[in-house]
């Protein structure tokens, strides 16, 4: 049966108890297959580092997020750093930041050493749509997504930047409540494919050719179309291969419900 799988803001993902440091080593991972060899991949992770309560996928994209982030900011090559720590938010730190709540989180850093982010701009990187990449390079949801991934966790984010000596965005997630007893780290290794032939539609080539190395290095044949109406065109010539579509919803030409709607129409004609 022919699957479509969409990412959008705003949907509940499963909960479950998860460490995170496990996510960041498999993020590590594709990162260093995929990431240029110029840039340097650091990561400090706390041995003690707690869990949290969420959606190990959701949370996944939020980082890879950041770091594909960080990579563009570092066209010449530069260095990545990825530290995690636990840490107690007090009252005076609340006061400081509406979204946080005194208590026990984890805080995940992701800083690079790249152009910086101008202060001009700062306080406009997390609206919808907002972008300083060039056309085709970016939508400027990637952080509007985050941030609200994040959100949607009971978290927060905070970003620091300079000019020309880079960026750092600091995720802080809520500890699992106490009330779960116990801690079962969430296995996120990705299921192994066969072969399987999955359609990738995004208009953001990084976004593209992370999620075919990692289809491809877990056992997938991926194809990639820009947008829907590259999506439509693949999906009549390929349709009896392909089992799975991975669908951006906002793209330009096309966008994804729109498209979708047009995949389900082409199966339907298939069966009658």
């Amino acid at each position: 049966m022919k699957q479509v799988l969409s990412f959008s803001q705003g949907i509940e993902g499963e909960r479950n108890l998860i460490q995170m440091n496990n996510v960041i080593s498999e993020m590590e991972k594709v990162a260093t297959e995929t990431f240029p060899k110029s840039i340097e991949i650091r990561t400090s992770l706390s041995k003690d580092l707690k869990q949290v309560t969420g959606d190990a996928t959701q949370l996944h994209q939020v980082l890879m997020n950041l770091c594909v982030n960080a990579r563009d900011a570092m066209p010449d090559g530069g260095i990545l750093d990825i530290v995690t720590e636990n840490m107690f938010i007090d009252e005076k730190q609340v006061r400081m930041n509406m979204e946080a709540r005194v208590g026990q989180y984890i805080v995940i850093a992701v800083s690079d050493t790249g152009t910086g982010i101008p202060a001009d701009v700062l306080d406009k990187i997390f609206i919808p749509f907002f972008t300083t990449k060039e056309r085709g390079k970016g939508t400027g949801l990637g952080l509007s997504t985050s941030l609200n991934i994040v959100k949607s966790h009971g978290g927060f984010v905070d970003v620091q930047s300079e000019v020309g000596k880079g960026t750092e965005f600091k995720v802080y997630l809520p500890v699992a409540a106490t009330t779960l007893t116990q801690e079962v780290g969430v296995d996120f290794r990705p299921h192994a494919g066969s072969g399987e032939t999955i359609l990738v539609v995004d208009d953001e080539a990084p976004i593209r050719e992370t999620t075919l190395a990692i289809l491809a290095s877990n056992g997938y044949n991926a194809i990639t179309a820009n947008n829907g109406e590259e999506a439509i065109a693949l999906y009549k010539q390929k349709k009896e291969e392909i089992k799975l579509v991975l669908m951006d919803m906002s793209m330009p030409v096309m966008d994804g419900p729109a498209c979708i709607q047009e995949l389900c129409k082409i199966n339907r004609k298939s069966r009658s």
